[in-house]
């Protein structure tokens, strides 16, 4: 099979297209014929040797795809050759106490797909069956392959952690991003106020279509002080920053008493100061997110297309993917950025 892999973790100048085995199923497994893949931050710094594991080389990446079943183990009974599916990325153990009470991301061996195993970014993966699900005719192979950590990560945010009430105000840095972009459409199916930020104006008015009441350009404006403009000084009841280092810290002063903030990425780094004064003086509660669920999961994909669709930035060829990394890296894009196979 075709396939994009690096034998080396120099980054994303270092991907390769070759030809490797079709994986081998077992009983409970699946092997998918990949269509589709979707790009994640975390791909690069696992490519960039930034994750905390070993990574097993030549290394087949990426967490997050969709295609068609080609093949199910003897055991697997709610799949069949011929089915459109997405993959789930979160593996699990799926025995210990935590996975059997469907707290699966917080299993001790919790981990995205395409780190310790063979990912997405080849024509056939081999996952186990219950991480696959089906989607509608109605879902494309590009869309559905932009959901799996994008939309779980952002559900689990703001709904399973955040409880997100009906009408909160809610603060969303990134909104042009992958999970900004979702972020937003799932707070608006709670009638949400969203404020969000992006660091470039033609982004402005695709997070307004999107549903933000407030779009921020943080290059120019002070989003603390536009937030207590916009809130006429109530401030945000949840607060997703996935930046890191650069916000984090000002983005405390964003919530308001009894306020939930979500923290999930660190793309300007993970070391910050914080005045714990914002935390007890506020009684915030800060909540550290690593994707979600099989089970929120399977309940959000019933939303899918109609209640929530990906936006799709751009859609790569296999033979581009340096390409694609390069655009993801280079943060002129809106949405997703996928690759087709």
């Amino acid at each position: 099979m075709k396939a994009a892999y690096y034998d080396k973790l120099e980054g994303y100048k270092a991907i390769k297209i070759g030809d490797f085995p079709i994986p081998d199923i077992n009983e409970d497994e699946v092997l998918v014929n990949i269509k589709a893949f979707s790009l994640n931050h975390l791909d690069v710094w696992v490519m960039e040797g930034k994750y905390p594991v070993a990574i097993p080389l030549p290394h087949i990446f990426a967490s997050d795809g969709s295609g068609v079943v080609a093949k199910v183990g003897k055991n697997v009974k709610h799949l069949k050759e011929g089915d459109r599916v997405v993959i789930f990325s979160g593996l699990s153990c799926g025995v210990c106490e935590r996975c059997l009470s469907g707290k699966d991301n917080k299993c001790n061996s919790f981990r995205p797909l395409g780190v310790l195993e063979d990912g997405v970014s080849a024509e056939f993966v081999k996952v186990p069956a219950v991480n696959v699900f089906k989607i509608p005719d109605s879902l494309s192979f590009e869309s559905a392959a932009c959901i799996p950590i994008t939309y779980i990560t952002s559900w689990h945010s703001l709904v399973t952690r955040g409880k997100i009430n009906q009408g909160d105000t809610v603060l969303i840095h990134g909104g042009g991003s992958g999970v900004g972009t979702a972020l937003i459409q799932i707070a608006k199916l709670y009638n949400a106020t969203v404020i969000t930020t992006v660091g470039d104006d033609w982004k402005i008015e695709k997070c307004k279509q999107l549903g933000a009441d407030f779009v921020i350009n943080y290059k120019k404006e002070n989003f603390v002080e536009k937030v207590k403009e916009y809130t006429n000084g109530q401030l945000c009841d949840i607060v997703v920053d996935h930046i890191g280092a650069q916000t984090f810290s000002d983005s405390l002063s964003c919530g308001k008493r009894g306020a939930r903030v979500i923290t999930f990425g660190s793309t300007t780094g993970a070391d910050t100061q914080i005045n714990l004064r914002y935390i007890f003086g506020k009684n915030l509660t800060i909540h550290g997110v690593y994707m979600g669920t099989k089970g929120e999961f399977a309940k959000m994909l019933k939303l899918f297309p109609d209640k929530l669709n990906p936006v799709v930035d751009s859609v790569f060829d296999l033979e581009d993917v340096q390409k694609a990394y390069e655009k993801l890296l280079s943060r002129q894009f809106f949405g997703k950025i996928v690759v087709k196979i």
